[in-house]
């Protein structure tokens, strides 16, 4: 008896799979484009972090290099670690700055830690003694209160005649809490801010604005701008004009196709009953997947708003999500669609090209970037590579 052959061929792997993900790196290369060219003068960064948004960062690394990104941001040294292979003679930040155990991967790969904290002030300074002379960052609070020297402190290290010459920042930077909401005064005092902070640290360039704040206008693009969802073709602010070309496409596969008579129920906890007779598509794509319960189209706490639930696209129309989100398992209505429109095995648009991410982020009483950055390990990717 012989062993059925596996799937190994990558198309072959995608085309059987039940849960699919189409990463667009061109669309990721020219978003990055169009962000570099808002950002007027500044030059213009990526920041990769959590896998580059869910969508890994080997492939979007590497394409972001090669639309000419040369300043990353990761938040752990193993990101920077394995961006280095992909971005080779790039600047990369490491925004959770050193800790003890940390040091030699930053001096092994080349990397820059964003230096947060006296203690990792007072940690860095005796670890170049010890290895020499190595560059750094240096994050300043502003006014968000989470990582970040206080401002108060950071003035007085630049004015430390006293402080080593083997600290010499290459970067300042802080971050806006809420450059996505413009009409914010948080914005302009935090803006201001940090030109005292930068002028105090003459010489050494400056970084404050990632997606939204690009979009708040040069007063506060600085020397270099830190985009991120924006890349990654989602919205990042109410002032921005529209999202970003879309980057990924989310489908799974439909398992089955049931009828269902009015009057019965759907799903965990019989939480929506049938008005209709009904034509109902089982899709294999559940909360375990990052296709999150607050979705279904009832039996949430969040549909008790009266906020409609997710749709997904099919056959050329929306379908609405009707009961619960399982682990692995969410149900459509496709009953406004012809018979025989769509068939067990054919593939519905979670998001992409035809339902904006955001759309689905609003529906689960979310962003964005939480619905990129929780997509499962269930699906199969297949990129579309970058000219």
């Amino acid at each position: 008896m012989t062993d059925s052959p596996a799937l190994t061929d990558p198309d072959d792997m995608f085309d059987a799979a039940s849960l699919r993900l189409t990463i667009d790196l061109q669309a990721l290369a020219d978003n990055w484009r169009d962000m570099a060219r808002r950002s007027g003068k500044a030059r213009t960064g990526a920041v990769v972090k959590a896998d580059a948004y869910g969508l890994g960062i080997e492939d979007a690394g590497e394409a972001l290099y090669r639309a000419g990104a040369r300043d990353f941001f990761v938040a752990q040294p193993e990101e920077g670690a394995t961006l280095r292979h992909y971005a080779p003679d790039a600047r990369i930040f490491v925004l959770s700055g050193v800790w003890p155990g940390m040091e030699s991967a930053i001096f092994q790969h080349d990397l820059v830690p964003v230096i947060a904290s006296e203690e990792q002030l007072a940690f860095w300074m005796s670890t170049v003694a010890d290895y020499g002379d190595h560059p750094c960052a240096l994050q300043v609070d502003t006014g968000f209160n989470r990582l970040g020297l206080p401002l108060e402190e950071a003035l007085e290290l630049a004015s430390d005649v006293s402080r080593p010459a083997s600290f010499s920042p290459q970067l300042i930077l802080s971050h806006l809490a809420c450059a996505d909401d413009p009409a914010s005064p948080m914005n302009r005092r935090q803006m201001e801010t940090f030109r005292q902070l930068s002028a105090a640290f003459e010489g050494v360039e400056a970084s404050l604005s990632a997606s939204a704040g690009i979009f708040l206008g040069p007063d506060y693009h600085f020397d270099l701008t830190r985009p991120g969802i924006a890349l990654y073709g989602a919205l990042a602010s109410r002032s921005q004009p529209m999202a970003t070309r879309p980057v990924v496409t989310a489908q799974a596969r439909v398992l089955q196709i049931r009828e269902a008579q009015a009057g019965q129920f759907i799903s965990y906890g019989a939480t929506h009953s049938l008005s209709r007779d009904s034509l109902l598509a089982i899709a294999a794509v559940g909360y375990a997947d990052g296709y999150l319960r607050n979705l279904s189209g009832h039996g949430v706490s969040l549909r008790q708003t009266g906020l409609p639930g997710a749709n997904g696209f099919i056959a050329g129309r929306n379908v609405p999500v009707v009961g619960r989100i399982t682990m692995d398992m969410t149900i459509f209505d496709i009953t406004d669609l012809p018979r025989g429109t769509v068939q067990a095995g054919d593939y519905i648009e979670l998001f992409g090209a035809n339902i904006p991410i955001d759309e689905v982020a609003h529906a689960a009483g979310t962003i964005g970037y939480e619905m990129l950055t929780g997509l499962g390990l269930r699906y199969q990717r297949r990129y579309i590579e970058a000219e």
